[in-house]
Order: C-alpha cells, then sequence, then structure tokens
C-alpha cells in the first residue's frame, strides 16, 4: 500500500521562537517582515527558519485574519475517468456551493498515485486552508498518514475501523444489500457484480451483494465476480468470456452508473434485452440514468447533502473542534432496468 515519500514539516512557529529565545509574535513579525522588530532578531529568526526548512503556512494565517481563503478539493484518481464521472462531478458541485456560500473558494485538483506528496505541500506551502478529499482508491494509508500531520481535512468514501480522518459518506454495505436484494425479489438467482473490491466503498458493496445472497438461500458463483470500473472494451469482454464459456447471469449489480451505462449498450451489442433477458442495477443514481432507455435503477447517494456536510465538517476541524464521521442514507430508485414496470 502506497504511503506518502515526502512529508510537510510539522515544525511550529513556536518551535522556530523557541530556538531563538523569543516570542511566538516576534517571530511571526520578523518572518513577515514588520519594521517593529530590529534588523538583527529578524536577520538571526530568518536564518534560523530557513536551516530548519520552516515555510510560514499562509492559509492558517489567512484563517486567524478571518481573511477568504482556499479550500483543495481533491479527486484521487487513476485516470481522467475519475474527475469526469457524472457523480463526481455533481458532488463537487455541491461542494462549491456550499464553499461560496460561506465565502470561500474552491482549488480543484486531481491527484494521481505518483502525486501523492502534492497533496501535503498544498497545505504545507498555504495554498489551501484545509482539504477535501473525494475517494480513498487504496488509499487509506495515505490518508490516515496526512490526518496524523494535522492536515485538516474531511473525506468522502468508507468509514473503515482504522481510519483516523472523518469521512462522510453512504452506507455502501447496505447499498449492495438492497441493490441484489431488489434483483432476487425480481427473480433473478445468477447474479453478477462488476467493481473492484480493492476500493473500500466497492467492498463493502460487495459483502452487502453477498449477504443478499445468504438471505435468499443462494450460493454466490465467484466467476461472476470482475473489478471493472470503467470501460466499453472490459464490458464487452467480459460478457464474451462468460457467454463463449457457458457462465450463466440473469442479474447485474455495478457499482457505477457509468459502468451500468456501458454494460446495457455491450448487452445489447450481444442481443440480450434489458431489463427481459437481463436485470441491472446501477450506482450513485445521477441524473442522467432517468433519462436513459432503458431508465437506470440505481442506488442513490445524496451528493447535494454530503457536499455541505464535508464543508461544515472541515469548517469544524479548522475551528479546532472534534468532528465525528457522517454516514448517510442509502435508497434504492427503481426503474426499468430492473423491472418490468414502467413507472419509477
Amino acid at each position: 500500500m502506497s504511503r506518502i515519500t515526502s512529508k510537510p514539516t510539522r515544525l511550529q512557529m513556536a518551535d522556530i521562537a523557541r530556538m531563538a529565545g523569543v516570542s511566538a509574535s516576534t517571530v511571526s513579525r520578523a518572518l513577515s517582515g514588520s519594521s517593529l522588530v530590529n534588523a538583527e532578531t529578524k536577520e538571526r529568526i530568518g536564518d534560523l527558519a530557513r536551516r530548519m526548512n520552516y515555510q510560514v503556512n499562509i492559509g492558517a494565517a489567512n484563517l486567524r485574519k478571518g481573511a477568504i481563503r482556499n479550500v483543495g478539493v481533491i479527486v484521487l484518481g487513476q485516470s481522467l475517468q475519475s474527475i469526469s464521472d457524472p457523480f463526481i462531478l455533481s458532488l463537487i458541485g455541491h461542494i462549491a456551493d456550499a464553499l461560496d456560500v460561506k465565502g470561500l473558494n474552491l482549488l480543484l485538483q486531481r491527484i494521481t498515485p505518483e502525486r501523492e506528496p502534492d497533496i501535503a505541500q498544498l497545505y504545507a506551502t498555504g495554498q489551501v486552508s484545509g482539504l477535501l478529499i473525494i475517494g480513498q482508491l487504496t488509499r487509506h494509508e495515505t490518508l490516515n498518514e496526512l490526518h496524523d500531520q494535522h492536515v485538516p481535512m474531511v473525506v468522502w468514501g468508507a468509514k473503515l475501523p482504522d481510519s483516523h480522518y472523518p469521512v462522510v459518506g453512504g452506507d455502501n454495505y447496505l447499498g449492495g444489500l438492497l441493490a441484489t436484494s431488489h434483483l432476487v425479489e425480481q427473480g433473478c438467482r445468477e447474479l453478477a457484480f462488476l467493481g473492484d473490491v480493492q476500493h473500500p466503498e466497492v467492498m463493502l458493496r460487495y459483502q452487502g451483494y453477498l449477504q443478499a445472497h445468504v438471505l435468499a438461500g443462494l450460493q454466490a458463483d465467484p466467476r461472476l465476480y470482475k473489478p471493472i470500473t470503467f470501460g466499453d472494451q472490459a464490458m464487452r469482454q467480459t460478457l464474451s468470456d462468460w457467454l463463449e464459456h457457458g457462465v450463466h447471469f440473469d442479474g447485474i449489480l455495478a457499482t457505477s452508473d457509468v459502468a451500468a451505462h456501458s454494460l446495457i449498450a455491450a448487452l445489447k451489442e450481444k442481443q440480450l434485452s434489458v431489463p427481459e433477458d437481463i436485470r441491472v442495477v446501477g450506482y450513485d443514481d445521477v441524473q442522467m440514468s432517468s433519462y436513459l432507455h432503458p431508465t437506470l435503477t440505481s442506488v442513490r447517494q445524496p451528493t447535494e447533502q454530503a457536499g455541505h456536510i464535508m464543508v461544515e465538517l472541515l469548517l469544524k476541524r479548522l475551528n479546532h473542534e472534534d468532528v465525528q464521521s457522517v454516514m448517510l442514507p442509502t435508497t434504492l430508485s427503481i426503474r426499468e432496468s430492473s423491472t418490468a414496470l414502467t413507472n419509477a
């Protein structure tokens, strides 16, 4: 599992003051070039700060002054798909709305694994006062390290037993359970799962999928699990492999609506009708899912509520208040892709 390779300095202004034998306010004035500090003291403090690689956190200073400050919104991703996903765009939009109400600015960045040190540097150099991070991927340990380095942050994702950082997210286990149980209720008995369980949110959805089998007295077929997140070609190849090898399936849970959209198109290419031959459920319930043909049954994630809660929690962190993770309600929007009913 990946680790941060370049940590932000944890040296505080009080440490510089103690080494220089002056007050923290004198250090602050000296580093800001104030004429209230004599030249000799100013030079001595400046030399010490440079030798200790101390950087003034402009964001923190702005926060103390009550000035408008930037909040970093980080999308953790492997590819451009992560930031262009309609669900991600919706969540970013609602975060932007919530920040705007508070008079705050948004600095958006997509961070791939090789750029992980950039996350810490955004805060260490004072470009932002705090971070809102969308997604965990396989970076749970990295996120714990950031929190332990006192970086103010809130993460959209799954609450894990050993997480140190506050999380806002849906009940992914319940989401997987609701979606799979619904397919069972619609008569499906050979249920496929498309999603990469290396991601914490998807793993919880998969556990819900397995529990729905147990409750229905069914045995999950391990051949029907595929770690597909995005990609039309991957969908087509998976379907071809199943059909070629006689692997039967009559219902599919795709762990994103984008994947479900690609899946339905690939099924049509194989002359399989949705929902008559195969019933499909997606995840996220993005707006376009209610306009497609067939309309897509999907597990809803309340992005508007999530965006506002993430901003509120971050502001509490910036005010040095204790915050707790928040799990949002999970519901299933039933539409045509999983049932013959025409009314959603």
